[in-house]
């Protein structure tokens, strides 16, 4: 790292004008805005079980797709993004979904097989640049101490392009005709397709990271490699290291379960499905608000809120499996065709409620813990691209082990349930991450901020700057770079 360049490293530059559209809000609201309109509304098709279709093995494959090419992108996306701006990661991260949504309408309308596979392609390489790109300005352009706060923010909007999405769904599709097994009707898509396409308009409103302005004065710290050869080589010695390694499990295991989609068509209606996508998004808003409001918590040490939401997701994740394999054992052995009129409808949608639930809040959970690892948003956005990467990979697996009509869904649950539960595989090795995990909390933050200021050179234009190792600092505009 002795040919990084620092953007903002300390806080003792001449204060800005402060703008509304340079603050933490304003950015949160760009990053929430364009995760409503783009995955949001994804997620709202997807939440119908197979993208709203009638068979889920086609749109299983065309995810899988999409999930295996996004992993790529969402680990390269941290170099691609220092590289070229988050900004223009996150625009190039919100095109491909627009063209996804127009393949599943081609595919509803007219049996077209190619435009979904090809739809897949554009989906998944942009949606890992859009991974990248958000995850790093949720985590990064935020004040420490409000890290959970924003997240939620970001969330909900994210949320909010679901529940939108389920509501213009369950809106076209409530009449009885949708009360069978079947498909959403076509002109669902279209809609989708012209919201989608307002994202990356959107995006182009985000700020940089060196200008944006936090309420607290400080600013977000930037440490850019001189080359795409050194940013490469800073993902692979981020890749390498041991907590990460020790997390892959869990980050596997986070998005694994692909299997709602197929449970959704095998036991519920059409319109069955508009109304359990709805419902599933405000458990999804109660799961990230709830776990939200105690990482941000005051009263207790960083450290102590981690370790105590750790033990607080494995109990929900025990509940909602435990729960979901009752209730599979139960169908598999008298499979039903439920609408909500019908009496066992609330049973079985429960099962997707709570794993929707528990999924949420080992989300959350993952990027906070991520998020006080370093102050750094270059590295945050390299760690949120691995984390999503290798959630990508899960879920790329998952939909192809879901193309196969498997009985009972007793091979992906029994999967899951290993993944997520069996001592080994997920649990002890992020316990060990937590027990060793040192965050860089707000205090922390304020400390490192000044030791640079009391280390410190006047260069040029009596600008003051932080030395470097050796002492040697050259200022060039707005940068400050350290050789």
């Amino acid at each position: 790292m002795a040919d990084a360049t620092v953007l903002a490293a300390s806080s003792v530059f001449p204060p800005e004008k402060r703008v509304w559209y340079r603050s933490t809000l304003f950015n949160a609201t760009i990053i929430g805005g364009v995760g409503f309109l783009a995955p949001g509304l994804w997620n709202a098709m997807s939440s119908l079980g197979a993208g709203g279709a009638e068979s889920p093995f086609l749109i299983n494959a065309a995810n899988a797709l999409v999930f295996g090419l996004m992993g790529f992108l969402c680990v390269l996306g941290g170099p691609i993004a220092n590289r070229i701006g988050l900004n223009w990661t996150l625009l190039l991260g919100a095109v491909g979904y627009p063209i996804y949504s127009a393949a599943l309408y081609t595919n509803n309308r007219y049996g077209n097989v190619w435009f979904v596979l090809v739809g897949a392609v554009a989906c998944g390489l942009s949606a890992g640049l859009f991974w990248a790109s958000e995850g790093a300005v949720a985590l990064g352009y935020p004040e420490p101490g409000k890290r959970g706060a924003y997240l939620n923010i970001w969330l909900w909007f994210r949320t909010g392009g679901p529940l939108l999405g389920s509501a213009i769904v369950l809106g076209l599709n409530h009449s009885s005709v949708s009360a069978a097994k079947g498909k959403i009707g076509s002109e669902t898509y279209l809609i989708f397709v012209a919201l989608q396409c307002l994202a990356a308009p959107l995006a182009v409103f985000l700020t940089a990271p060196e200008k944006v302005q936090r309420n607290d004065g400080t600013q977000v710290k930037v440490i850019r490699q001189e080359s795409w050869r050194d940013e490469f080589r800073e993902l692979w010695r981020v890749c390498a290291r041991k907590n990460i390694l020790l997390l892959l499990p869990v980050f596997w295991a986070a998005y694994f379960n692909q299997y709602s989609g197929n449970f959704e068509t095998y036991y519920f209606g059409v319109r069955a499905r508009a109304l359990i996508g709805l419902i599933s998004y405000l458990f999804a808003l109660f799961s990230s608000w709830s776990i939200s409001c105690f990482l941000d918590y005051k009263g207790l040490p960083v450290k102590s809120r981690i370790t105590y939401s750790f033990y607080y997701v494995i109990v929900v994740h025990i509940i909602a499996w435990v729960y979901g394999w009752v209730i599979q054992e139960k169908y598999t052995a008298n499979p039903p065709a439920l609408d909500w009129a019908d009496k066992g409808f609330t049973e079985g949608m429960f099962v997707v409620l709570l794993w929707q639930f528990s999924q949420q809040a080992l989300q959350n959970w993952l990027y906070y813990l991520l998020s006080t690892t370093t102050d750094n948003i270059s590295e945050l956005s390299r760690l949120s691209g691995i984390l999503r990467g290798q959630e990508s990979f899960a879920q790329a697996v998952s939909f192809g082990l879901n193309t196969r009509d498997w009985y009972g869904g007793r091979v992906p649950l029994a999967v899951n349930t290993i993944l997520l539960e069996r001592e080994g595989l997920a649990v002890f090795p992020t316990w060990l991450v937590v027990q060793s995990h040192e965050p860089v909390d707000q205090h922390s933050v304020q400390q490192s901020h000044g030791k640079d200021e009391e280390h410190v050179s006047v260069v040029g234009d009596g600008h003051t700057a932080p030395l470097s190792h050796d002492g040697q600092v050259t200022v060039v505009g707005e940068q400050v770079k350290a050789n």
